[in-house]
């Protein structure tokens, strides 16, 4: 049993607060089911100290709940070992902040760890902690929010970070997240406005107080011109992209929808159905309607 006053956080991190409601609830109904996990130092007033290192949320709850002393595993490790336990506790929670995760293994980068050992320490493939660090590395910042409120996953952040500023790789690899599965409905949505934003404002989202009132001059009439024909023809481009492969589609369907053979497959599988918007444009260039 440790005093709770004697205990200090190593890796403090937020919490939600209705999850964490719960936890005083059922730890207050049926007590403390796993004790926490700290490691020993000695403090400045010459009395035992501990880091914890595992069970920060098992500890606010108890003091929450008034209790003074906590139950605790005791394990003698140094600083960067407990950090490292702390982390891995962390990444094997059925539910963590894609940040938190984030933030930790920029931790270990910072501390000298390569890849691989970052890997080998919390139990991640080596090619997802190199992907991470590549979008640590970037500056994706608003790849790294989106992520962190649940616009977009990870694995299709990192597919955008890939992909560089080119527009046509960008819009490429957005089209390889859609086909694989990674981005789907509202998330494909929220990908399109991302890239963007990232496309007019950048990577990084500038923390700046209010803006300043400036007044209206030829030069910055002629610039906010600029910036809207340039936003005009992003918006050519992209529809004129759309159009090719609409084009395309329709074509390969008039191909396809004139040999008999795939018509009769089609019929005994079923499809042989078309939506009226679709058949009405295929048999526009000829094809059967």
């Amino acid at each position: 049993m440790i005093p709770m006053d004697r205990i200090e956080v190593l890796n403090p991190r937020d919490r939600n607060q209705v999850i964490f409601e719960e936890i005083v609830a059922n730890i207050s109904a049926i007590g403390l089911k796993k004790p926490i996990t700290v490691t020993p130092r000695a403090g400045e007033d010459g009395a035992e100290r501990y880091l914890l290192v595992c069970g920060e949320g098992r500890l606010k709850a108890l003091r929450q709940l008034g209790e003074t002393r906590i139950p605790a595993l005791v394990v003698h490790v140094d600083d960067e070992e407990a950090f490292i336990m702390s982390l891995a506790e962390n990444i094997a929670r059925r539910q963590y902040r894609p940040l938190e995760l984030l933030a930790g293994i920029s931790q270990l980068k910072a501390k000298g760890y390569t890849p691989k050992v970052i890997a080998e320490k919390t139990g991640l493939t080596l090619q997802y902690v190199s992907d991470i660090l590549l979008l640590i590395d970037q500056g994706e910042e608003r790849l790294l929010v989106a992520v962190e409120r649940g616009k977009i996953p990870l694995n299709a952040a990192i597919t955008i970070a890939r992909a560089g500023d080119s527009d046509k790789t960008v819009q490429a690899a957005l089209q390889e997240a859609y086909e694989t599965g990674r981005l789907r409905g509202r998330q494909l949505m929220e990908a399109r406005r991302l890239i963007q934003r990232r496309q007019q404002l950048g990577r990084s989202i500038a923390r700046e107080g209010p803006r300043k009132r400036t007044d209206v001059t030829t030069s910055s009439l002629v610039r906010v011109y600029q910036k809207e024909v340039q936003r005009q023809q992003l918006m050519v481009r992209r529809a004129s992209f759309a159009q090719q492969r609409l084009l395309f589609v329709v074509g390969a369907l008039r191909q396809l929808c004139s040999e008999e053979n795939f018509v009769n497959l089609l019929r005994a599988e079923g499809l042989d159905a078309l939506p009226k918007y679709l058949a009405e444009r295929i048999g526009a260039i000829g094809g059967p309607g």
